[in-house]
């Protein structure tokens, strides 16, 4: 894929969740939500401040993140369905400890 979104947006793929609960039932897909975990594909070089400087993103590829329920738009690329939101839109980065806790 050659995608590389500009400015100070992110391109993230969602990590599904649990299709159980904790109590062994099965989720069906018209009841899942949309996870608010994903990785992400790619980054833009940073928005400018006031005197035209680039600011540095604070994610990067391969970052596992959190984000809004309602955050970035969907598309799709290579017939994988991904978002494109702002780097202000992501609530946070999952360390590599966290994850592998969760997992």
């Amino acid at each position: 894929m050659a995608f590389t979104p500009l400015h100070d947006r992110v391109l993230v793929r969602r990590i599904e969740g649990d299709e159980k609960t904790a109590g062994g039932l099965i989720i069906p897909d018209t009841a899942k939500e949309k996870p608010a975990e994903g990785e992400v594909i790619a980054v833009g070089e940073g928005a400018r401040d006031s005197d035209g400087k680039r600011i540095p993103m604070d994610v990067k590829q391969g970052d596992r993140i959190l984000f809004g329920k309602w955050s970035g738009t969907e598309v799709t690329i290579d017939g994988e369905e991904l978002l494109i939101m702002k780097e202000s839109d992501i609530l946070g980065i999952i360390s590599s400890s966290a994850a592998a806790k969760a997992a």
